[in-house]
C-alpha cells in the first residue's frame, strides 16, 4: 500500500500491513487528530501484542480500556474508543472472518460498500464515503459507481484523509479543515 498518513514511519507500515488497523484508524478519527488516530493500531499492537479482530474482540474489556489509556492513549476519549474497538472487531470476526478486507473487496458495489460502512460502530456517512475515497485513491479498491457513492471526495483535493500522501498534502488537508472549521464558526 504505502500509506503516510501518521508521520511515522513505524505506524504507517501496521496500516500497511493489516487491514483491521487502516479501518479501526479511520474508526478512531473523530474528535483527535487525524494522525494520532491512524497512529493509534500501532500503539494497540504494541501493547496489546495483536491487531487480530478475534483476539481484541475477546480480550476483557477492562483491560482493553486500561491498554487503551496508557499514555500517550490511543484516543482522548480512551474507555469509549477501546469499546467501539472491541465491537468493530467483533463485526470483522462474525460478519468477515476476521478478515477485514472482505469488507471492501467483495462489495460489488460503491452503493454496498458504503452501506457497509455506515453500519460499523463510529461511522456515518461522510466517515464512510471518506474512507470509500482512500480505498479508491489510494489502494485502487473500486467497486463500481465509487465516484458516486462517496460524491465530493472523489474529485481531486485536499479535503480529507483520503488526499493524504505525503507531509505536504497532509498540511493542505489540514488547511482545508481549518478554513472549514472558521466558516462554520464565522457563519454561527
Amino acid at each position: 500500500m504505502g500509506l503516510h498518513i501518521t508521520g511515522d514511519p513505524d505506524s504507517d507500515a501496521v496500516l500497511d500491513e493489516h487491514p483491521f488497523a487502516l479501518l479501526a484508524g479511520m474508526m478512531l478519527d473523530q474528535q483527535f487528530p487525524m494522525e494520532r488516530a491512524f497512529a493509534g493500531p500501532s500503539k494497540v499492537l504494541e501493547r496489546f501484542g495483536s491487531l487480530e479482530p478475534a483476539q481484541i474482540a475477546g480480550a476483557d474489556p477492562e483491560e482493553f480500556a486500561a491498554l487503551c489509556a496508557t499514555p500517550p492513549a490511543v484516543h482522548r476519549f480512551p474507555g469509549s474508543m477501546a469499546a467501539r474497538l472491541q465491537e468493530l472487531a467483533r463485526i470483522i470476526e462474525e460478519e468477515y472472518d476476521g478478515h477485514a478486507e472482505r469488507l471492501w473487496l467483495e462489495a460489488p458495489t460503491g452503493k454496498e460498500l458504503l452501506r457497509r460502512m455506515m453500519a460499523l460502530p463510529g461511522f456515518g456517512r461522510q466517515k464512510a464515503q471518506i474512507f470509500v475515497a482512500l480505498l479508491a485513491k489510494q489502494l485502487g479498491v473500486r467497486p463500481e459507481g465509487w465516484e458516486a457513492a462517496v460524491g465530493a471526495y472523489a474529485e481531486p483535493g485536499f479535503r480529507s484523509v483520503a488526499d493524504v500522501v505525503d507531509e505536504a498534502s497532509l498540511q493542505k488537508v489540514r488547511d482545508y479543515k481549518k478554513q472549514k472549521k472558521a466558516a462554520a464558526k464565522a457563519a454561527s
